[in-house]
């Protein structure tokens, strides 16, 4: 397993060629505008439900200039999944990677997942937890790029979880692939039941699950008792 993985791929406005034209920095600027809106609409409404009418009645632009950036629904629906990945790597990864990997990282990974739903940093709630039930079963480009991201956050919360284990900081767990599926069924059902009650108590479920796992696992318990503290009010 490797750390290098859920890597922004955004490129600074300011490294944009200065020899690009008005034109190219007005259609880049649409671009931004229909995909902030799009992903939002997409965590509320469904991914599968996005079309490029219905983007442009959202982003306040013709269907014209939508169709001219993006061409078609699918083309659309691609750009939107990426647009939310990045959203969640700066929300949740780059954040944790400020501490140092092992367990407080992993601590950072999930704390900082459970504030991305509770927050609604998308409005229906994760994102990808939508995107999934749309297109689970609907074999296709958009389904398989909904499936590498959910690949990409498993595995580094996992490879997080593994060094936690080769540091020592985690001597008993026997499988960190397994631990991340759990953490992360976990933080699923907790933003399912969130979006469902309106409540937040689910959030304190899933960490009281989480700390359970990894005081099995031999963590520190004084840090894991700060994590499952947290109120998420």
């Amino acid at each position: 397993m490797t750390d290098h993985l859920l890597t922004s791929t955004t490129t600074d406005a300011a490294s944009a060629p200065d020899h690009a034209d008005g034109r190219r920095l007005r259609g880049d600027a649409s671009r931004r505008v229909i995909l902030a809106a799009a992903v939002d609409l997409a965590s509320v409404e469904g991914l599968d439900q996005l079309s490029i009418g219905r983007i442009a009645q959202a982003a306040g632009l013709s269907k014209s200039n939508v169709a001219t950036l993006f061409g078609t629904k699918e083309r659309l629906q691609l750009a939107a999944v990426e647009t939310a990945r990045e959203r969640f790597i700066e929300t949740v990864v780059e954040p944790a990677r400020a501490h140092p990997r092992g367990l407080a990282r992993t601590l950072a990974l999930v704390d900082g997942w459970i504030a991305y739903s509770r927050d609604r940093v998308f409005p229906g709630g994760c994102f990808f937890a939508e995107a999934a039930a749309d297109f689970d079963a609907k074999p296709g480009e958009v389904r398989d790029a909904v499936a590498s991201t959910l690949r990409e956050w498993g595995g580094y919360l996992a490879a997080t979880l593994q060094h936690a284990r080769d540091l020592g900081e985690l001597p008993a767990l026997d499988d960190a692939k397994q631990a991340a599926f759990e953490f992360s069924a976990l933080l699923e059902l907790a933003n399912r039941d969130s979006l469902l009650t309106g409540r937040n108590s689910s959030y304190r479920r899933a960490r009281a699950g989480i700390a359970s796992r990894l005081r099995a696992a031999g963590g520190d318990p004084a840090a894991i008792d700060a994590f499952a503290a947290v109120a998420d009010g």
